[in-house]
């Protein structure tokens, strides 16, 4: 069997941080299987589904490494659905009903004042021919319900959750189609998850209870259901659903300047017991992931931790991961000597500026000035190697004495304007012999 996973945005908007995880761990399972990633944009919802938005969605995937190996989009599948949609209808798997929204609602609120669940009473099936002619008269068209078998529990053994029951009697015929015949999510989703052979649909925890109607659809459209994975929700940091995590997506860690390795690196793993560590190569990832790592507690999200692994992956990251991204100028060496102080490759920038210059130095005490004048014409006489920092200050301790900070920190303010930074051993080198001389002498 070949695995085949996919990840079905509705492009009504953009992606949010806990839609990446989904889709992430979609297309770890598949890779690790061998198998396909497939994107199937759900946009039944004309009216909300915009362009630009599966323009975005695919960027946002492309921009997170989740490269997809086929893709397809619901709009262009409406003949397929009427086509079965008219094979449950022949086989009395879906029937029409003539409540309003307004008449459902109030049938609900009776029942949740009497203390029992807010179960569709199947009404519409037993409305005369007479009923449903004044309903058509009055201009009314229906809207149509999934027939749901009562005569047997449904089960299956979720990868995460483990075996799950559902008593059909306590659901209610869910409905699949609006009256103007627009389409909701529940039947195309399983019609072209059949389809496109998706043999497991891995999602978040709120949709169990779609799953076990969903399984019902699957049999009744003669195939057999894939395997089912639903993995808790994402909290905020403080230990409650947030809805700041509506609004974390791709554009947001994008300008924060976080990189998308560590993205991946922190999503893979959260709400599983396997630990959290920086991964610039996804391929211990994709080895790793693995259903049996994941609980049912909730996976809290922490935008502080995420920055924090962000550090830890530029510290990690090759020149050639960046060169693109790094000022004009700044080559190898450079980003050696800079990338252990930065959070962001972006922070690059503002280092090679103090490389470069100009700089704007603190005032020096009265004590350092004869040693940052002895400082320069040592400087001006040394060879300027690789070495040249360990020769400067060398030379300086055996001709003043200095020692530690009081030696270090005022050949740093010097020579960078602050008093912290790459290794000064690393820095002075690119800084140059000239540029090195006329800070000094300033």
């Amino acid at each position: 069997m070949t695995v085949i996973t996919r990840f079905a945005p509705s492009p009504t908007g953009h992606l949010h941080v806990g839609n990446i995880r989904a889709a992430l761990h979609n297309w770890l399972w598949a890779r690790k299987s061998g198998g396909r990633f497939l994107l199937r944009l759900d946009d039944t919802d004309l009216e909300r589904s915009r362009p630009e938005y599966a323009d975005a969605i695919r960027a946002d995937l492309e921009w997170l490494g989740l490269h997809w190996d086929g893709e397809e989009k619901q709009s262009d599948r409406f003949a397929l659905y009427e086509d079965r949609f008219e094979a449950l209808k022949a086989a009395g798997r879906v029937y029409p009903a003539y409540e309003t929204s307004q008449e459902l609602d109030l049938r609900r609120k009776i029942l949740l004042g009497r203390g029992l669940p807010p179960v569709y009473d199947r009404a519409a099936l037993a409305l005369t021919t007479d009923q449903i002619a004044a309903y058509e008269a009055e201009g009314r068209a229906p809207h149509w319900r999934f027939r749901l078998d009562h005569d047997r529990p449904i089960v299956w053994t979720d990868l995460i959750r483990g075996e799950q029951r559902f008593d059909p009697k306590l659901l209610s015929d869910p409905v699949i189609r609006r009256a103007d015949g627009s389409w909701l999510y529940m039947l195309p989703s399983v019609i072209d998850d059949i389809d496109m052979g998706v043999t497991h649909v891995l999602r978040g925890e709120d949709h169990v209870s779609n799953t076990a109607t969903q399984i019902q659809m699957f049999d009744a459209l003669g195939a057999p259901m894939p395997h089912f994975a639903h993995e808790a929700l994402l909290t905020g940091s403080e230990g409650k659903l947030s809805k700041r995590l509506g609004s974390l997506g791709v554009a947001h860690f994008r300008e924060a300047g976080l990189e998308a390795s560590a993205i991946a690196s922190l999503l893979a793993r959260l709400g599983s017991s396997q630990p959290i560590e920086p991964f610039v190569d996804r391929q211990p990832l994709i080895d790793s992931f693995d259903f049996a790592h994941f609980g049912r507690a909730p996976a809290r999200f922490d935008e502080a931790e995420l920055v924090a692994l962000n550090q830890k992956i530029v510290h990690l990251l090759p020149y050639e991961a960046v060169a693109d991204r790094l000022p004009t100028g700044m080559d190898a060496a450079a980003w050696e000597a800079i990338r252990p102080n930065l959070e962001t490759v972006s922070g690059a920038g503002d280092w090679w500026r103090i490389v470069t210059g100009p700089i704007e130095a603190p005032a020096v005490a009265e004590e350092d000035r004869d040693f940052l004048a002895l400082a320069h014409r040592i400087l001006s006489d040394a060879a300027f190697d690789a070495d040249i920092w360990r020769t400067l200050t060398g030379a300086l301790k055996d001709e003043t004495g200095r020692k530690g900070k009081a030696l270090f920190l005022p050949l740093r303010r010097a020579l960078t304007g602050l008093d912290h930074g790459p290794d000064m051993a690393q820095l002075l080198p690119l800084i140059g012999r000239d540029q090195a001389l006329a800070r000094l002498a300033n």
